[in-house]
């Protein structure tokens, strides 16, 4: 008698049990008692009184959906009034809002990477810029870590459209990419460059205006930067900024904005409020480095092996695996809730736990983390 058909699904839960690599879901209550450094709200906006209220205007105006793919019925004035504000925030001449960050990565690799063209794609790029590569009908050359010297040997001798992919702030140990550099590595062979400001916009740049921008990118024609509203806009959706003309192309080809239901209007609306709660308070963008980087001092103090962040992403590494597992869960018991992070997440394979800088934490509550983080260390 032939086996059923997903079978095979419980070898692959036991070789995941074997690793140390089960994942599952772990429902948050509304109001939690954990001191958070997990989740990605860098400057704490997402509970904002002036954001949450902002949300539920927009969902009793327009309703608690999109109703629609952007194209159709899905966009409102509030979404218009959304790129119109953020483009103008980064400095960028245009944008487009799609319903998630990794929407907005799929949406501009694979419309800017059409047949015979050159995807130049760094090691440590997250999972949704691989993931458009693979979509896109271009050849990917994956190249080392925020190495610009590699990317010029892959663009050397390529003829046709290229782009270089990358993200500003890499999210496993919060390191920054040499976009300057990569920039006019690109330049050099007439390649775009797409960067994923996931984890930059809102913490760097002159009042958290992004990486792109403090990199002197802002408005470039050949420069096109991927951001997220779930991080330090503390709402949901994503959206791609760059020229005009490039945003036009995106409407009338990326399929993940075409045949998507258009971002909540709820969400348009929280993110737009906190765009500009960060427009009248540009401090937040500093204060969410300066935890950070009090945050790695602490950590390097009590002799952890941490990586020096270039925003509010703070790495720090654990022995295995399994012990990543059982360290995070033994913070979160003494009341912290922290990030693990293992294969395949991390490019490298060595498994970590991920602490998320928030502009809203003291120096008490900094003292607090680092003190359960080293009586709970394997």
């Amino acid at each position: 008698m032939a086996s059923a058909p997903f079978d095979w699904i419980d070898e692959r839960a036991r070789e995941r049990e074997r690793a140390g690599l089960v994942r599952a879901l772990r429902p948050r209550p509304a109001e939690s008692p954990l001191l958070d450094l997990a989740g990605n709200d860098y400057l704490g906006l997402a509970r904002h009184p002036e954001v949450t209220a902002a949300a539920a205007a927009a969902a009793r105006r327009w309703g608690g959906g999109a109703t629609g793919s952007r194209l159709v019925t899905g966009s409102t004035e509030l979404h218009a009034e959304l790129e119109r504000e953020l483009a103008a925030f980064c400095g960028a001449e245009a944008a487009l809002v799609l319903s998630s960050g990794y929407a907005a990565n799929l949406a501009a690799v694979t419309a800017l990477a059409p047949y015979g063209s050159l995807i130049v794609s760094d090691a440590g790029n997250h999972a949704s810029l691989i993931d458009g590569c693979r979509l896109a009908r271009g050849t990917t050359q994956v190249v080392p870590h925020a190495n610009p010297e590699a990317v010029r040997k892959a663009l050397a001798g390529h003829e046709g459209p290229a782009i270089t992919v990358t993200d500003s702030v890499f999210s496993v140990d919060g390191d920054a990419a040499p976009l300057g550099e990569l920039a006019t590595a690109c330049r050099e062979y007439g390649a775009g460059l797409v960067v994923d400001d996931a984890h930059g916009l809102g913490v760097l740049g002159t009042g958290g205006r992004g990486a792109p921008h403090a990199a002197g990118l802002a408005g470039a024609p050949d420069t096109v930067v991927t951001v997220t509203l779930s991080k330090s806009l503390g709402s949901q959706g994503g959206a791609v900024l760059g020229p005009a003309r490039v945003i036009d192309h995106l409407v009338n080809t990326a399929r993940t904005f075409i045949f998507d239901t258009g971002l909540a209007p709820a969400a348009a609306g929280a993110a737009l409020a906190a765009l500009r709660l960060l427009g009248r308070e540009p401090e937040r963008a500093a204060r969410a480095r300066t935890v950070a980087g009090r945050l790695y001092e602490l950590l390097v103090g009590e002799g952890f092996s941490a990586v020096r962040p270039d925003a509010a992403v703070v790495s720090v590494r654990a022995p295995s695996p399994a012990a990543a597992v059982r360290w995070a869960a033994d913070c979160r018991a003494a009341g912290v809730a922290v990030g693990c992070f293992r294969p395949p997440s991390v490019p490298d394979g060595v498994s970590r736990l991920r602490l998320t800088a928030r502009a809203d934490l003291g120096d008490s509550e900094l003292a607090e983390v680092v003190g359960v983080i080293s009586r709970t260390a394997p």
